[in-house]
């Protein structure tokens, strides 16, 4: 995927101050749309500067070294990626399943169809991370902000196991997200409501546990004919 302005951020909501970017900011922009565009060997301190309309050493002066231009990366990453679904659109503790559903579909649906460069910029950081050891510990401290509400929704919404749940809704949605943004699916895009579907019979499986038994099954295997 190509990008060649930086990716926007969503517009404010009505009667939202609409600030402009700070020089950070701009920054963490620059960087997020150079690894979209050219990959992690695209990003350098100089690209950065001239990718943000800033003067030749703003970026080294923000951050100095290697470690710290993508540790802006990832922060401003998560920053864009919190503002894909604003806390007004998160269903409260303890809403109906079907709340939940809706509000995760709603986020899908909008990382797919306005904001697949922030999946391609993920990957390339998530990549990194894996090959450099000091970024791996910040890179998965700024992913807790993503996973922790999942655990916390699947608690409230009646999970016997909500770790292991959210782990399961997070895994769905990623795989979803790779194949419709990089992989075999890249072009096709699924909509809202078969998101929602889809997140709906994976809660349903999850929250309402296995289909009982019928008289004469056994629980190690097909239950027996009678005779």
């Amino acid at each position: 995927m190509t990008a060649r302005t930086p990716p926007q951020a969503p517009a404010p909501g009505p009667g939202a101050a609409s600030a402009p970017p700070t020089r950070a900011e701009r920054i963490g922009d620059a960087a997020l749309d150079l690894l979209v565009e050219r990959g992690m060997r695209g990003l350098t301190h100089r690209a950065v500067d001239e990718r943000a309309g800033l003067p030749q050493g703003s970026t080294s002066n923000h951050a100095r070294t290697r470690q710290a231009l993508l540790e802006t990366a990832v922060r401003r990453q998560a920053e864009r990626e919190a503002q894909v679904l604003a806390p007004h659109e998160l269903p409260p503790p303890g809403a109906d399943p079907g709340l939940l559903a809706d509000a995760l579909a709603l986020a899908l649906h909008r990382y797919l169809t306005d904001h697949r460069a922030l999946l391609v910029s993920r990957y390339e950081l998530a990549l990194e991370a894996t090959r450099r050891p000091e970024l791996r510990g910040f890179f998965d401290r700024a992913g807790s902000a993503f996973r922790d509400p999942v655990v916390a929704m699947m608690r409230g919404a009646g999970s016997p196991a909500p770790e292991r749940h959210a782990l399961s809704v997070i895994a769905w949605c990623e795989g979803l997200m790779f194949s419709c943004a990089a992989g075999s699916f890249h072009a096709a895009v699924p909509s809202r409501t078969e998101l929602r579907t889809g997140f709906d019979e994976l809660l349903r499986g999850m929250l309402t546990g296995p289909t009982r038994q019928t008289a004469g099954a056994r629980p190690d295997g097909p239950s027996r004919c009678p005779s």
